[in-house]
């Protein structure tokens, strides 16, 4: 006769947050997205457990590089056995890496460096991978393979700090500005968590101040282990923004203050980018209030597009290499729209300038607060240091921005000299 197992645990050892989800086995996939600190590995870790005790299964632990493992899975599935009062009753096997729990239950932890030993493994019924950010998309098809295990409820758990949109994870799991950060969103066969360090009751004062002083020591590592946010891990261009609400037609009605437009075409591959925003000269300060991004527009949709937001009578300023659409935009009702000047270091000098300002984003510009997440210079190849050159990407609202900065009188870069 098979000893019974007795599981003693209370709701208190869980994050409020995840707790409801802790019997969930709905869904094939299981994502968890989140900051550091956010409880989301230590959650799969004490609910793969509690589903191991259950029924006996065969749960593989994947990060890329199986050395890896030693200092964070495998340390972590030991810490949550101990708080469960468990450790004591399984069988550690510290040269193989393995966990067996009292019901036979085991838990491999493996890396894939080594991706044939993987494939030889058979009966899996269950796969956490960790910082899933580092695996490639084919590894991630070969782990779905694995998945045969006859128990039912197989799943696979993909745990991940957001780095940037261009990893796997962003398209495969169907990121976007506007769902990021929703806590949960449901796909076929998959369930996503986003959380970060507020969903953890557990972490210390001292770890979530080391969070909180990444943003003036780091702002991109910030976005990512803070605010669990994607964001481009290079250095960003524009750093002097932040998002609040604000009545953009209050801030109009300040002495110095004057609307400015934008305009950058697109069509098939590349959105065409419309931006409004307010400039304040004497505060030093740009309101983006107004956005639209839409690849395939013609400019008979373009021009609707500006007549419906009311802004037909405005200065817009355009993309200069479309000098035949800011014609027809004119024909058709646009007419205060002029091109843009350009020149040798015409990007450089309107970065400049718009670096002098202080860029106040409304939450409601989610396209705008992407590309600022994510706009960034080039980095040498050879020395790995970062040029003054930027990557020809994650602009086409910033353009646009750029551009209408040319509807007001030039402003003067600004050199303190010390005397």
């Amino acid at each position: 006769m098979s000893k019974q197992i007795e599981l003693q645990i209370h709701e208190e050892m869980f994050n409020k947050f995840y707790y409801p989800y802790l019997m969930d086995y709905s869904t094939k996939y299981e994502v968890h997205k989140g900051s550091a600190g956010s409880g989301k590995s230590y959650f799969i870790t004490q609910k793969l457990i509690i589903k191991a005790l259950q029924s006996k299964r065969k749960i593989l632990v994947i990060r890329k590089v199986a050395s890896t493992n030693k200092d964070s899975t495998w340390t972590l599935f030991k810490d949550v056995l101990e708080q469960f009062q468990m450790l004591d009753k399984c069988t550690i096997n510290k040269s193989d890496y393995e966990i067996t729990l009292p019901n036979k239950s085991v838990f491999l932890f493996k890396g894939l460096d080594n991706s044939e030993k993987i494939k030889s493994i058979t009966g899996i019924s269950d796969i956490f991978v960790e910082e899933a950010t580092e695996l490639f998309l084919d590894d991630v098809t070969q782990l779905k393979l694995r998945l045969r295990g006859k128990q039912g409820n197989c799943q696979i758990y993909f745990a991940f700090n957001p780095i940037g949109k261009t990893n796997w994870v962003y398209d495969f799991f169907k990121f976007t500005p506007e769902n990021q950060s929703e806590k949960i969103r449901e796909l076929p066969y998959t369930k996503i968590f986003s959380t970060t360090y507020k969903d953890n009751k557990f972490l210390s004062d001292d770890y979530i101040q080391t969070l909180m002083s990444l943003k003036e020591e780091n702002y991109i590592k910030y976005l990512i282990y803070t605010e669990g946010i994607f964001c481009s891990g290079d250095k960003l261009v524009y750093t002097n923004w932040i998002t609040h609400l604000f009545d953009y037609q209050e801030i109009l009605k300040r002495k110095n203050a004057v609307a400015i437009f934008g305009l950058d075409f697109g069509y098939i591959n590349d959105n065409t980018a419309f931006i409004g925003s307010i400039l304040d000269d004497e505060t030093m300060e740009i309101f983006i209030f107004c956005e639209h991004f839409e690849k395939g527009m013609l400019n008979n949709q373009i021009a609707d597009m500006i007549k419906r937001k009311g802004f037909r009578k405005e200065i817009i300023i355009a993309d200069s290499a479309e000098r035949k659409s800011i014609d027809e935009l004119k024909k058709l009702g646009i007419t205060r729209i002029k091109p843009s000047k350009k020149g040798k270091g015409s990007i450089r000098h309107g970065v400049q300038k718009l670096q002098q300002y202080k860029l106040i984003v409304h939450p409601s510009c989610v396209n705008i607060i992407e590309e600022l997440q994510n706009y960034s210079y080039k980095k040498d190849k050879n020395s790995n240091e970062y040029t003054n050159e930027i990557n020809d990407n994650h602009n086409h609202g910033l353009d646009a921005l750029r551009y209408s900065l040319q509807a007001i009188k030039a402003i003067p870069t600004i050199i303190k000299i010390r005397l």
